[in-house]
């Protein structure tokens, strides 16, 4: 009856590596009553994600968001979610992107502004508070510094209602009056009341931004103008989404160079070369250069998501297996990204490994942090702006110590968490210090 749930909901991450090492790149396996495969070939992701795209939908696991994304980005389907991303691809432009850099600095500073040398800090946390802000400010122009507690708490219940739903044989019926569906119902109108509340301060002035809140308002098609409903989805794909995976991206960052001091020095030094001691700009970000390094690397050891899932519509062939109609597929940037065919040792955090032309040499799906296809996600270019401009911002000014005689634990539920945090020592730059790696 379990099939191999047992072990799944002990360590999926390390269920996913024995089975792709163990049985391959098309490894079946069984989640109570419901049947996956495992793919582990990059060529074979590829026509899944890319070639076969249209024979392919979000694979049941998503279905368990929708209570809380609704119809929105990531869960819709068909011509209404191309739609959607017509709508929403222009405030990821390149050009638009970058009009959000001042904002990322400016917010992060605000930040720093509050801590104090000597000080321990839930990095983690911090991360997801300075990220939250980002995606408010900079697509919905809106501060919800204020409400950042209540969001956090919601999140904490509602990724726990996931890897229930997800993990269980039997579940209970989100509409049965238990004690934890009561509570899962007060998280989701918690969110509800802050998303809902941005929209109608939004109608209450002149709709004149740029914001992307602001452009979905004004958008009209031959179905006329967006729901509060529609609005309240796609927001909070954007404002949960949106802030989680990259919040997530910085924290394990973080981790990974306070054990690693030696890869820290060189990171700092860079800062130093290039800001001088200033805060950065957009100018600045194409000469950090290990600065992206070390980011790329952190997310191939910890992937913000860990894996991604397709189920098909009609029969087909996958690397030269005919697949049945309603097949899940899943495919895990986790076993690929430690996957010593692609990356040499590779559990080690080697920022370098990255400056010798190593992506250009890889499979197209090796390394794919971001998804792929028409699918890929829609905001990796302002991931990317927002984290390597925090990181440089703040490594510049802090380095980091673990607190020692903590459990760091990887907590796959929708994303890649700390499953208790990440507890660290605030330690202020000094110039000596920052040095060190050039002499």
């Amino acid at each position: 009856m379990l099939g191999n749930l047992i072990e799944f909901r002990k360590d999926k991450l390390a269920f996913f590596l024995r089975c792709a090492r163990e049985y391959g790149e098309m490894a079946t396996i069984r989640v109570g009553s419901r049947k996956v495969v495992l793919l582990s070939n990059p060529a074979m992701i590829e026509q899944v994600l890319v070639t076969q795209h249209r024979n392919f939908v979000k694979h049941f696991v998503l279905r368990l968001l929708k209570p809380v994304l609704g119809e929105g980005l990531v869960t819709s389907e068909g011509d209404f979610w191309l739609r959607q991303r017509r709508l929403i691809q222009p405030a990821f432009g390149r050009a638009q992107v970058d009009s959000y850099a001042g904002i990322i600095v400016s917010l992060t500073e605000q930040m720093l502004s509050e801590w104090q040398p000597g000080q321990e800090r839930d990095l983690h946390a911090e991360m997801m508070r300075l990220t939250l802000a980002i995606v408010a400010k900079a697509l919905l122009d809106a501060d919800v510094r204020g409400e950042f507690d209540e969001v956090a708490e919601a999140l904490e219940y509602l990724m726990r209602d996931f890897v229930y739903r997800f993990e269980s044989v039997i579940r209970f019926p989100r509409w049965m009056p238990t004690h934890w569906n009561r509570r899962i119902k007060r998280e989701h109108q918690r969110l509800d009341r802050v998303i809902y509340g941005i929209i109608a301060r939004r109608r209450e002035g002149p709709l004149d931004g740029a914001d992307l809140l602001t452009r979905l308002m004004q958008a009209t098609d031959g179905e006329g103008v967006m729901t509060d409903r529609q609005l309240r989805d796609e927001m909070m794909t954007l404002f949960l989404a949106g802030h989680e995976t990259t919040a997530n991206a910085l924290a394990w960052t973080w981790y990974l160079l306070a054990q690693h001091p030696e890869i820290e020095t060189r990171l700092n030094a860079e800062l130093r070369e290039v800001l001088g001691g200033r805060s950065p700009t957009l100018a600045d970000v194409p000469r950090l250069v290990y600065t992206e390094q070390v980011l790329t690397e952190s997310m191939r050891l910890y992937p913000p998501v860990y894996t991604v899932g397709r189920r098909s519509i009609e029969a087909c062939e996958i690397g030269g297996y005919d697949v049945p109609a309603d097949t899940t597929f899943l495919m895990s940037q986790w076993v690929l990204h430690h996957d010593p065919r692609f990356f040499d040792e590779p559990d080690v955090f080697r920022p370098e490994r990255w400056g010798d032309g190593l992506a250009k040499r890889l499979p197209k799906f090796a390394y794919f942090p971001f998804s792929g296809g028409p699918r890929v996600c829609v905001g990796n270019t302002f991931a990317m702006l927002e984290a390597t401009l925090a990181l440089a911002t703040i490594a510049s000014r802090y380095r980091f110590e673990l607190v020692p005689g903590q459990r760091v634990e990887t907590w796959a539920t929708v994303t890649l968490r700390p499953r208790h945090g990440i507890r660290a020592i605030c330690h202020a730059r000094s110039p000596r210090e920052s040095h060190a790696w050039q002499r």
